[in-house]
């Protein structure tokens, strides 16, 4: 049984898992500095005593960069700068005294489909989360990709799809996330976007974007599946076809379509991965179990 905290952009999400099961789950806001840490830290004790149970690692969800080396946070947004850098895993063990596993939360997210989610088994796999920014994450094989420093698979908002486009904060010029994203934007939410035919341009030029994004990921690591999650998949169909319709029109014509996947309960994509990483990386036995 694993305890799962996920730094979200707008809050913090928690869950404690056994196996596929979601033994109890909560959330708690957001302030963009360290009191983030104590406040996810008696949250997470307050929902491990309410459900009255015993979790045995604890799986840690950043929106950055990780070092698998280490586990620190290299990089991130300015939200979570004071994490960069700072050991979770300390943290973890000082305020929770679980052992920990830190993750990118695109990475955990693929990992917990493809484990015990919407696309369980799959070995070849990529996901690509859509909203504030542009996330994404690959699993080749069976194995997820994070390279030598951990920036593998995860930057692929960050691949030019305009040359003539604008700088990305990234220092890239014309990255998907900076045509395509909620802070592209200059005014309203991307959600606004689908509400409406009232600017219907700029929704289709999103899709354009998105769809170009996802062709990039397809001809750089062939997956057999595509999943698509984020808060505007709730969308529904006018978000998933015309994406899967441009990936069909753009794709290497010796490649076969990969399938696509819109999770059923994509707030649980991150915890379930984090719950695999923590029972893989800090296994117990029976007797552990009953020791605690």
């Amino acid at each position: 049984m694993e305890l799962c905290v996920d730094f979200g952009g707008t809050e913090i999400k928690l869950a404690v898992i056994e196996g596929a099961g979601i033994m109890a789950s909560g959330t708690i806001p957001v302030t963009g500095s360290t009191a983030d840490l104590d406040a996810a830290a008696t949250a997470s004790l307050a929902l491990i005593d309410g459900a009255d149970v015993t979790p045995t690692a604890v799986g840690i969800a950043v929106p950055g960069v990780v070092d698998p080396a280490t586990g620190l946070m290299l990089h991130a947004n300015d939200k979570y700068d004071f994490l960069e850098g700072f050991d979770l895993h300390s943290w973890a063990q000082d305020e929770l005294g679980l052992p920990a596993v830190v993750e990118n939360d695109a990475r955990a997210a693929l990992i917990g489909e493809t484990s015990t989610g919407s696309a369980s088994g799959e070995r070849d796999a990529v996901l690509v989360t859509l909203g504030t920014g542009i996330g994404t994450a690959a699993i080749i094989d069976g194995v997820p990709l994070r390279g030598v420093t951990g920036h593998a698979g995860i930057l692929g908002g960050h691949v030019t799809t305009d040359i003539h486009g604008p700088t990305c904060p990234c220092g890239n010029v014309g990255c998907g996330e900076a045509l395509a994203s909620s802070w592209a934007l200059q005014q309203g939410t991307v959600k606004d976007l689908f509400e409406s035919d009232e600017r219907a341009e700029i929704r289709d030029e999103f899709l354009r974007v998105w769809g170009t994004t996802v062709v990039t990921l397809c001809h750089m690591y062939d997956p057999t599946v595509v999943i698509l999650s984020g808060g505007i998949l709730r969308a529904g169909d006018a978000v998933r076809y015309p994406i899967e319709d441009h990936v069909r029109e753009h794709l290497w014509p010796s490649m076969t379509a990969p399938r696509f996947i819109v999770p059923p309960e994509p707030e649980y994509s991150v915890a379930r991965g984090l719950s695999t990483l923590a029972r893989q990386a800090h296994p117990t036995t029976a007797i552990d179990q009953e020791t605690h």
